[in-house]
């Protein structure tokens, strides 16, 4: 049977692990958008979305790349401040869960998502759409790791 210690250090090394393995994938996800190969990547996805038809349109593929880049980058920095800055590992958790939640939303409005579907099957992921549902994941670690920082300053008061 666990005790409570090892139950306690379980939970924070889970919380630990779940906030800076969430910043390293923003960090590393928005440094790839200054690729040219992940211009290409995420062309189907910010073509067929509602969300960024109206920036792809003002800034062009390159320039919204790089702008969600940065901005991935910024919010994987924020959320990485943990316990030194929780107001603004907060805020960046929170920033990072609609994020995922906009990166979701590409499931249902990007066709390449799914494969074409057989008579009588249920419909399948498309490669694209594998790469997509880890989102769920994410969404999910920036919602604890929001949590977990409003607690904090909660406490702290």
């Amino acid at each position: 049977m666990a005790t409570r210690p090892m139950v306690g250090g379980l939970h924070s090394g889970g919380i630990i692990a779940t906030r800076y393995g969430l910043a390293l994938n923003l960090l590393s996800i928005g440094r790839l958008k200054f690729e040219s190969y992940e211009v290409e990547n995420i062309r189907p996805l910010v073509v067929s979305s509602p969300l960024t038809r109206k920036p792809l349109k003002m800034l062009g593929e390159k320039k919204l790349a790089r702008a969600i880049g940065l901005t991935e980058i910024a919010i994987g920095g924020m959320v990485s401040a943990g316990r030194w800055a929780p107001k603004v590992s907060a805020t960046g958790s929170l920033l990072a869960a609609g994020v995922f939640a906009a990166t979701l939303s590409f499931l249902v409005t990007t066709p390449e998502a799914w494969q074409v579907r057989e008579r009588g099957r249920e419909p399948k992921l498309s490669p694209a759409g594998q790469f997509l549902i880890k989102d769920v994941v994410l969404l999910g670690a920036s919602l604890v790791t929001a949590a977990e920082s409003l607690n904090s300053i909660r406490q702290s008061r």
